[in-house]
């Protein structure tokens, strides 16, 4: 009787060993794979939450490259294009220099848009408008005509996101420093930059001092 109680138990601990194994086995698999891998949705939530930088596809479709719209690929070379010729000489001449050193690294660095002309960047105000609902929530993402950095030829919206990135790590020695954090693609000089580094970044144009007019 001794041997088979012994026995019995043997048998239960096995099956409770084996039953409690085969949740260890199951439950990473149910719970942490499914909660630390972000649904389809979330990515394309979070792909979706900042705007592309503005270029040909998105310009109206009254403006023209004598307005500052760039044909796709457009580099700081193309001064054939009034959105690359119309840029502080300054300016241009930094974007040469780290577009050539990017080239070197293996990354390439076209300008999407440049200097702009009122009439676009009016247009450009116009249909951020009419897409997010507000001038106020537009004005954190284009400025007006009067105040706009593109139409004073003193900034530039570089592509694709690796000559983005490549410009973020890179920027400062050429005195080009992004401006806001909203916008990873816009660049202006800032020449102390390559001494001191970029200064810190505004959120967005509504809180940058210079548009406040």
């Amino acid at each position: 009787m001794a041997a088979l109680v012994v026995a019995g138990a043997a048998v239960v601990g096995t099956l409770v060993h084996d039953s409690a194994s085969a949740s260890a086995v199951h439950e990473p698999a149910s719970a942490s794979a499914v909660h630390d891998s972000p649904s389809p949705a979330a990515v394309h939530d979070s792909a979706s939450a900042s705007p592309t930088p503005t270029g040909e596809a998105a310009a109206p479709r009254d403006v023209t490259q004598a307005d500052g719209l760039l044909p796709a690929g457009a580099t700081p070379s193309d001064t054939r294009y009034p959105g690359i010729a119309n840029l502080r000489p300054d300016l241009l001449a930094a974007l040469r220099r780290a577009a050539a050193d990017a080239a070197a690294a293996g990354v390439r660095l076209d300008v999407t848009s440049g200097w702009r002309s009122a009439t676009y960047q009016n247009r450009l105000l116009s249909e951020a408008v009419a897409t997010y609902g507000s001038p106020a929530e537009a004005a954190r993402w284009v400025a007006g005509p009067t105040t706009s950095s593109h139409v004073s030829g003193s900034a530039v919206d570089v592509g694709p996101s690796a000559a983005a990135s490549w410009l973020a790590r890179h920027g400062a020695a050429y005195g080009l420093c992004q401006t806001y954090r909203n916008e990873p693609w816009h660049y202006e000089l800032r020449p102390a930059a390559v001494r001191t580094g970029c200064p810190a970044m505004y959120a967005d144009p509504t809180q940058d001092p210079r548009l406040q007019q």
